[in-house]
């Protein structure tokens, strides 16, 4: 082999190795900060965490302790979301950036303007040298004052993540104007969501009263659009029992708080309203760039849209209808011929409670339920909209920070592996 060709690929195992370790995990890193710990908590408690370690560029302003105390007295837990957000820029900066700006001064990109409730650029944030040798940090908003400053640089893994401490939050009117849960009509929203037919499901089965009961705790729903239930080979849901319509609508939801950026790093089995045990009733997640779908065993249906994120509580909604095996594994009949959502007859509402009953449809050989393939992390966005709320008590972040470091750890050993064989096997060709 030619030098030249020898040198290439000795500079490509070289890169793949320095991917390897690019990888971080905030609350893992802030872990090790005591002055950040409130900040840190919240970051687990409303996942932001999870939405931080998918970008592979990012800066995170922290605040201390006494600062995020003030931030926090009073606000909803989908309000320091929003804030959390708008402290977390997607691109990189260092010290050495901040004091280089073009022109001492320049507009970048938020977590908060991926949302989709960012209105126009109120999801940016202006960086400014100011005078004697200090940087402010501002909303977007004409006017806005510049709250907060640089204080210091705490971490930087050059140029994925860097941590750096300011002074005091950004904020701006209306960034604390989320919705909550608590005070959400969740017909009226499933309705406006274009989810009317699942919506009257719920309703009638009864299934929405243990929905209400899930939310204190927390939720994730998959609301299938009016679409959905249209598509062509749906099996005629007509044909289950009172029992049955409970379980498959008990299917479409997690006793767990999961909003989009989290499903991503669920690896494995998920437990649903409806599981029973032994697997049984469970889905798994499947994620390609940055969509991600649920998968059932017999096919997949994409999370489409966010209509409510308000911690412990998130409404997703979905583009089919989650059909679990043990339900209709066995070659269901299909449907008559669609006609308006609202011809799709309902159940008489179950008892609450009513545990799964077995189905003479799942006589047939169940199909085996495919495994979630590894997350990569997507590229930062460019600057458009996407997002969420958030609300209700401190969750148990402890096991979230212990489900986050496994998750972290899983995945490094994942890309460790992958790369120490391509490095091997690039080694080999120089012989």
């Amino acid at each position: 082999m030619p030098a030249t060709d020898r040198r290439l690929l000795f500079l490509l195992a070289a890169s793949l190795a320095v991917a390897a370790v690019s990888s971080h995990n905030i609350t893992d890193i802030l872990d090790g900060y005591p002055e950040y710990s409130l900040y840190n908590s919240y970051l687990s408690q409303t996942k932001v965490c999870d939405e931080i370690n998918s970008r592979s560029t990012v800066t995170c302003l922290v605040l201390t302790n006494g600062a995020m105390s003030s931030l926090v007295s009073n606000l909803s837990l989908a309000d320091i979301k929003n804030a959390l957000r708008l402290l977390t820029l997607l691109d990189y900066y260092d010290t050495k950036k901040l004091h280089s700006l073009s022109d001492g001064s320049e507009l970048t990109t938020t977590l908060y303007q991926t949302t989709g409730d960012a209105s126009g650029n109120m999801g940016h944030v202006n960086i400014t040298n100011l005078r004697g040798g200090k940087v402010g940090f501002a909303s977007a908003a004409p006017g806005s004052k510049f709250q907060a400053t640089y204080t210091k640089s705490v971490k930087q893994e050059p140029y994925n993540l860097s941590v750096l401490e300011v002074s005091d939050p950004i904020t701006f009117p209306g960034l604390f104007d989320s919705p909550s849960a608590a005070s959400t009509n969740l017909t009226a929203l499933l309705e406006k969501a274009g989810c009317k037919q699942f919506a009257r499901l719920i309703v009638s089965s009864g299934v929405m009263k243990m929905y209400q009961a899930a939310m204190d705790k927390a939720l994730t729903l998959f609301a299938p659009n009016d679409d959905a239930f249209q598509a062509k080979g749906l099996p005629d849901l007509s044909k289950l029992t009172s029992a049955e319509l409970v379980t498959l609508l008990q299917y479409h939801a997690l006793p767990q708080y999961a909003p989009k950026a989290s499903l991503k790093t669920i690896k494995g089995h998920i437990q649903t309203l409806a599981s029973t045990g032994a697997g049984k009733y469970d889905l798994s997640v499947v994620t390609k760039g940055d969509d991600v779908s649920m998968d059932t065993g017999m096919d997949k249906s994409r999370v489409a849209s966010t209509v409510l994120d308000d911690t412990p509580t998130v409404i997703h909604t979905v583009d089919s209808v989650l059909l679990p095996p043990e339900l209709f594994g066995g070659a269901p009949s299909p449907a008559p011929a669609p006609g308006p959502a609202s011809d799709v007859p309902a159940a008489s509402p179950a008892p609450e409670g009513s545990s799964p009953a077995p189905s003479p449809k799942a006589a047939g050989k169940k199909k085996k339920k495919g495994k979630s393939p590894s997350h990569s992390p997507p590229a930062p966005p460019a600057d458009t909209p996407d997002m969420s709320p958030a609300d209700a008590p401190a969750g148990e972040e402890a096991a979230d920070k212990a489900e986050k470091k496994n998750g972290a750890t899983a995945a490094a050993t994942s890309v460790a592996a992958t790369v120490a064989s391509a490095a091997a096997l690039l080694a080999a060709s120089f012989l």
